[in-house]
């Protein structure tokens, strides 16, 4: 049966992206894609907003970096529960005041399995904590 919840995936690296969305569209989510973080919080604030259940974003991206468009989201009443998967590269660990400032949840690592990947997106969609994003 098709999982009805919705993820917005945040990648300047089309490859990455499309097989992050192709995998989850083919679990039954419903995926929107974004190419930068500016473009990613666009998708979220603006007067078309979609209302993800998750946001899965890399780090470095043009306009807006992950963590920028985290902390940003964060101040967005709507979004401000929506839990975020960041992806980074290999070594990179985000400081005690990064997670303060946004909802980010899980931190992977470049290259990852994309079987990882779905097992965290299922780990944080059935977490307690998680908001539903209205």
């Amino acid at each position: 049966m098709p999982d009805p919840r919705s993820i917005l995936v945040c990648d300047d690296e089309a490859p990455i992206r499309h097989v992050i969305a192709h995998r989850l569209r083919g679990a039954g989510f419903t995926v929107r894609e974004a190419r930068t973080g500016l473009e990613g919080f666009k998708a979220v604030t603006g007067s078309e907003a979609f209302r993800p259940h998750l946001i899965i974003t890399d780090y470095q991206m043009p306009e807006m970096s992950g963590i920028e468009m985290a902390a940003s989201l964060k101040q967005f009443e709507p979004a401000s529960a929506t839990p975020v998967l960041m992806l980074t590269a290999r070594g990179y660990t985000l400081t005690p005041a990064e997670l303060a400032t946004t909802n980010i949840r899980h931190v992977i690592s470049k290259p990852f399995g994309v079987r990882v990947l779905l097992d965290r997106v299922q780990e944080l969609l059935d977490a307690p904590s998680s908001r539903i994003a209205a």
